[in-house]
């Protein structure tokens, strides 16, 4: 995937990010931080894994679905790898 190589700085700050906020999300598990803030913190990394699987899909499509040089089929089987990864992703 070419596009996650271009986009790798950007792409590892976001991973970066998150694992910062997992660990902040323990450290008040641990620390038997309050209800709201750890509901709170729980949001806050859920949108943050969102932002970054739109970020890598839409990448994804661009690359590969709207590439002219790619067979029909092959954009078919990138369509069907897409919806496989959309339909694990939101279960």
């Amino acid at each position: 995937m070419s596009h996650t190589i271009h986009d790798k700085k950007k792409l590892l700050a976001r991973v970066r990010r998150i694992r910062g906020q997992a660990g902040a999300l323990e450290q008040a598990l641990e620390q038997g931080g309050e209800c709201g803030a750890i509901l709170q913190q729980i949001a806050a990394i859920r949108g943050a894994v969102n932002g970054l699987m739109m970020e890598v899909l839409e990448g994804h499509m661009r690359e590969h679905l709207m590439d002219e040089a790619a067979s029909q089929e092959q954009r078919q089987q990138d369509l069907e790898q897409i919806s496989r990864v959309l339909r694990s992703y939101l279960k």
